[in-house]
């Protein structure tokens, strides 16, 4: 660097010797000074956070023995005794497979409590421990959770080093945060990147917000945990995003907050207690909250209630928009059923809805978490097409099944078979019903639909 300084020095003397004019530019004795650079910000310590944390981050193997494969069909008597025989013998009985998954996890209590993904440990019949100085453990399962993937894994040691945990409410989308684990079994592998997004909801993860990171994470990540640049864990690497089965920057994790109450449970009670209110719900689009007189599209709007849940006792309805759970804001649907499952059966939880234009809160006593019911839509007389939605409906016991569609319903997406059972949060019950409904709306108007085994809002846009 010192000698093309040096050489862009000399050359402006030369030029100078020379005798080259040079013309100086004209002083503007009323220009504002330069605005300050902002100093130019270095790379984050990652070795720093490494340093401190790797020996509280573990490699985890699990296995299990051979299962007996599916019995052989019984051999036809006419083939017993030839070579047809021997065949099915040899090939109709699928031979023993045995199981072996790897994963990743991190010391959370110093006499060996680790934390992992359930789906690195469900299952197996046995767990091996290894940490960074080499010594194994035979770990035992304490409990794992399958909705939310996490596990809790105990290993007789004292006096392991532990990670700090973290508060992932305080995450922000751009900031650094680092990955330990096992990728393919290269142990204490060190990834970095930036917090992609957070509350993302992915199939199969209801109950859990994930935090969205482009930190590189492959198979054998799973269940290491994610740090911020203070060296606390935010969250435990559970998915990634991939067409290829590897990393193509969209991984999620997991909060350490989920993960905590998980453990908690899984220790004291051997499984998780989760809350439910009973209510299927959908995502607010902007011609939905039009229609229900929202100033933007935000909260989660109610789409069915189940007969006699805790919503039904509370008077919760279909077309209320649920703004905040317990001084919570939402934003998003998919922020309502983790906030929902973290209270415990029997407590309280408060509601913020919007209901015919205005806020309420509605208190909701909390059950516990169980299958999904489902209800079935009986058929009835039919009816006239209702004209400016483009509908051709019957009454039926469960509200108002379309036969035919055309114009804007059809534009909207509604299908023949949807049953129609309420418009802009109001029931209707015959044909006239949804008539009026549509000639008093302004532009759009909001259709609730059973369809099949689901119930939704369709907005549909009749200028």
């Amino acid at each position: 660097m010192k000698a093309k300084v040096a050489y862009v020095a000399l050359l402006v003397l030369a030029l100078v010797g020379t005798g080259i004019g040079v013309t100086q530019l004209p002083i503007n004795v009323n220009a504002q000074p330069a605005a300050t650079v902002p100093a130019v910000q270095t790379l984050p310590d990652f070795a720093a956070i490494v340093e401190t944390n790797k020996a509280a981050v573990v490699n985890i193997t699990a296995s299990s023995a051979a299962k007996p494969g599916a019995a052989a069909p019984e051999i036809p008597e006419e083939f017993r005794g030839s070579p047809f025989g021997e065949f099915f013998r040899r090939f109709q009985q699928e031979p023993p497979t045995p199981r072996r998954g790897m994963g990743s996890g991190f010391i959370v209590e110093s006499d060996g409590t680790i934390l992992t993904n359930a789906h690195v440990v469900e299952g197996m019949d046995e767990v091996r421990v290894r940490l960074t100085d080499r010594r194994e453990f035979k770990g035992k399962v304490v409990g794992a959770d399958k909705p939310s993937d996490i596990a809790v894994v105990k290993i007789e040691a004292k006096g392991l080093p532990v990670v700090r945990l973290g508060d992932p409410s305080k995450v922000r989308v751009g900031e650094w945060v680092l990955a330990i684990g096992s990728p393919f079994g290269f142990e204490n592998t060190v990834t970095a990147g930036i917090v992609s997004a957070t509350s993302r909801s992915l199939p199969q993860g209801t109950y859990v917000p994930f935090i969205q990171t482009d930190a590189a994470v492959n198979p054998g990540n799973s269940g290491g945990p994610i740090f911020n640049l203070r060296g606390e864990v935010i969250g435990i690497a559970s998915q990634i995003y991939s067409r290829t089965g590897g990393y193509q920057g969209l991984a999620f994790a997991i909060p350490i907050d989920v993960a905590a109450n998980v453990k908690e449970q899984l220790v004291k009670h051997g499984r998780v207690e989760r809350g439910r209110v009973g209510v299927a719900i959908q995502e607010v689009s902007q011609s939905l909250a039009q229609s229900f007189g929202l100033d933007r599209p935000r909260g989660a709007l109610v789409t069915s209630v189940e007969k006699d849940s805790p919503a039904a006792k509370a008077g919760i309805k279909p077309g209320d928009v649920l703004l905040g759970v317990n001084g919570k804001s939402i934003e998003r649907s998919a922020e309502v059923p983790p906030l929902v499952a973290a209270v415990k059966p029997g407590g309280q939880a408060s509601f913020e809805v919007w209901r015919d234009g205005k806020k309420q809160t509605v208190p909701v006593t909390v059950g516990e978490l169980k299958p999904e019911q489902v209800a079935a839509a009986p058929e009835g007389e039919s009816s006239a097409p209702t004209g400016k939605l483009g509908l051709a409906v019957r009454p039926s016991e469960a509200g108002l099944v379309v036969e035919n569609v055309a114009g804007a319903a059809a534009r909207a997406g509604i299908r023949p078979g949807d049953v129609v059972t309420a418009v802009n949060g109001k029931p209707v019950k015959s044909a006239d019903d949804l008539r009026a409904a549509a000639e008093k709306a302004k532009g759009t108007v909001a259709l609730l639909v059973k369809r099949g085994e689901d119930s939704l809002f369709v907005p549909i846009d009749i200028g």
